[in-house]
């Protein structure tokens, strides 16, 4: 017998040799029927996985996690791949994994997919689900999977990328097999409401210089009321995409000659500098101190803090005139760590924070950029905390009291994560335990207890461990934004000290953090998240000035002085258009405010108030109105 330590931390003890779903059975029928895969000691695995010592083993549902739901739309996009075979046998597959809202599969065809052939593909695909074919897991050594997948030239190479000794396995539903690691569900039937949502196309391996291929995404759920809410949720999502609303409103748009790189509108760059205010007067307010470094350091620098060997990839590198290897900066730390240097510190100068909103490049692969959500040069809200090991757990605490701030003021709800040591890790394993257990103890005090935040078993950084913050906006998606990392081998790296209250000489710890992640990506998820309409704190234009007549405008320039002069961001319409087509002109620029100027207004020195929310308002005077958007101010400053 084995004993199997369950999610409630109970010992089940069964016989050995049994797979991950007969133990499942075990513990409830229900529970092994709608289980999707599992962890055994935190790894994922298939539900045909025998286990044959003791573990501990969480059953995971569609509904209990994210790996649930990804093993059960990793099967679809097998099913997908299955119709395509069927109907278009000359179609060469590449590759089909899950992602976060959903999957996708990838396809060598010379024709971009129409919606009528995927209309037809996912016809095919409910006839796949209701024949309920069961899925077969094997395994075969190099040579024959090689002989199996001949005709399947992406499968070929991608087995042949294989280092030697690797598992090679596949999985086969009725007439159809696809090399995978899986993990999949039992049976195509499993898997109930279906629909494909899109197809583009994208380089083979991500690489603009391989083959373009055409990659349908799709998204399934176990109940068909599910997948309706979801493109509810999608449609409303389109209308929401940032890209469109950057150009309609005038913010940012890209263009070829600058590839993941946003040209900033005047409207667009007034909405970051309100929003890079806002966060520098948070941080002021706790000791930070603003820096700002080169864009471009020697290949030196990066190669003592270790970058060189672990992102240079994705570094933007070039040759100065004297021959010397330079870098486009991808991240701030090594600059900090200059800042650091340029005296000896004491421990009482510690904790000493360094912020900076600095530019920065990282080299992403064209096929993956997407908006603001993924570029290659963005302004990221960074701050290095040097910090003795005593103040780690304060620190810390200090930092999520910011994101709390900083989050609660937009209305987004967020969880915190533990993100462990990953396989391309730096330093002694004994340092990084002892930093892990640093922020497994904080996170534990600071969310009520150790169930309360997931664990990202190696998805830390190559210097430290992490807390990753999950954002959620008003569409229910989540967002990977901010994270604290903790870091024991840059200090040590670049050799830094501090006087300890003996004399001695001491390291610090440092601690890596932001909490938007970047301001650009921010400002795009946010646009989504308002629907552009943003409040008036926030909004790049909070008041436009709108004449009847000529006659009207002297005053309307006056009452625009007026309010510059108070601090408000106004605009004045001086087209010689109808009062009603200028009101709906200014209504599609979500402008929060819209002021009526005719006679009356000049006679009472006031103003005829319109809100982008509740419509007219009424007549005001000045004073009065000026008050009610630094009330508005007020309340968000709260």
């Amino acid at each position: 017998m084995i004993k199997i330590k369950l999610k409630d931390n109970s010992i089940l003890e069964v016989e050995e040799n049994l797979s991950v779903l007969e133990i499942a059975k075990k513990i409830s029928e229900g529970l092994a029927r709608v289980a999707t895969c599992a962890e055994i000691n935190g790894k994922v695995v298939d539900l045909r996985t025998i286990v044959n010592k003791d573990c501990s083993l969480n059953i995971l549902t569609f509904e209990s996690s994210l790996n649930g739901k990804k093993a059960y739309w990793h099967t679809t996009s097998h099913i997908m791949a299955q119709a395509i075979k069927r109907l278009y046998p000359e179609i060469k597959l590449a590759i089909g994994p899950s992602i976060d809202n959903g999957f996708y599969y990838d396809f060598d065809t010379d024709k971009p997919f129409t919606p009528e052939m995927l209309e037809a593909i996912e016809g095919e695909m409910k006839k796949i689900i209701k024949e309920d074919l069961p899925i077969e897991r094997f395994e075969l050594p190099r040579n024959e999977a090689l002989e199996l997948m001949k005709n399947e030239p992406y499968k070929v190479e991608l087995i042949n990328d294989l280092p030697e000794g690797e598992t090679i396995s596949f999985y086969k539903q009725g007439d159809f097999t696809d090399l995978c690691a899986g993990p999949h569900l039992t049976s195509t039937g499993k898997v109930k409401a279906i629909k494909l949502l899109s197809s583009s196309g994208a380089y083979w391996r991500g690489d603009e210089k391989n083959k373009m291929l055409q990659r349908i995404y799709g998204i399934s759920y176990p109940k068909a009321s599910q997948l309706e809410e979801y493109v509810n949720m999608i449609e409303e999502a389109k209308k929401r995409d940032h890209r469109k609303l950057g150009k309609e409103l005038d913010l940012f748009f890209f263009d070829e000659t600058a590839p993941g790189m946003a040209y900033w509108m005047p409207k667009g760059f007034t909405l970051m500098n309100i929003l890079i205010n806002f966060w520098r007067k948070e941080h002021q307010k706790r000791g930070y101190q603003e820096f700002s470094g080169p864009q471009l350091n020697s290949s030196v620098l990066w190669k003592t803090s270790g970058h060189w060997d672990h992102y240079k990839e994705d570094m933007f590198v070039l040759t100065d005139s004297d021959g010397n290897e330079q870098a486009l900066k991808p991240m701030n730390c090594p600059n900090s760590i200059k800042i650091y240097q340029t005296k000896l510190r004491s421990y009482k100068d510690l904790p000493l924070r360094f912020n900076d909103v600095d530019v920065i490049h990282r080299n992403e692969k064209s096929g993956q950029l997407n908006g603001l959500f993924r570029v290659r040069m963005f302004r990221q809200d960074d701050s290095h905390n040097y910090v003795t090991e005593d103040q780690i757990g304060s620190e810390i605490k200090d930092i999520i009291e910011i994101a709390d701030k900083l989050y609660s003021v937009f209305g987004l709800e967020y969880k915190l994560s533990l993100s462990t040591r990953p396989d391309d890790f730096m330093g002694e394993i004994e340092t990084w335990n002892r930093a892990e257990a640093d922020l497994k103890k904080v996170l534990t005090e600071i969310c009520g207890g150790e169930d309360k935040f997931a664990i990202n078993e190696g998805d830390g950084a190559f210097y430290g461990p992490k807390i990753d913050i999950t954002m959620k906006d008003c569409l229910g998606r989540e967002w990977q934004m901010g994270t604290v990392q903790l870091d024991f081998q840059l200090p040590q790296r670049f050799n830094l000290h501090y006087i300890d209250k003996d004399g001695n000489k001491k390291t610090p710890i440092m601690i890596h953090r932001a909490i938007f992640g970047s301001f650009d990506r921010f400002i795009g998820i946010i646009t989504e998240h308002f629907a552009g309409a943003f409040p008036t704190w926030l909004a790049p234009v909070q008041v436009r000035i709108l004449p009847i007549s000529d006659s009207h405008k002297e005053y309307a320039l006056k009452l625009k002085e007026q309010f510059e002069d108070v601090g408000l961001r106004v605009e004045l319409d001086e087209r010689e258009e109808k009062i009603g087509y200028k009101i709906r002109e200014a209504q599609l620029q979500k402008i929060p405010y819209m002021l009526i100027i005719g006679d009356k207004e000049v006679e009472a020195n006031a103003v005829g108030v319109r809100s982008r929310k509740t419509g007219d308002i009424g007549q005001m005077k000045i004073e009065e109105f000026i008050d009610k958007i630094k009330e508005e101010e007020r309340t968000f400053a709260k």
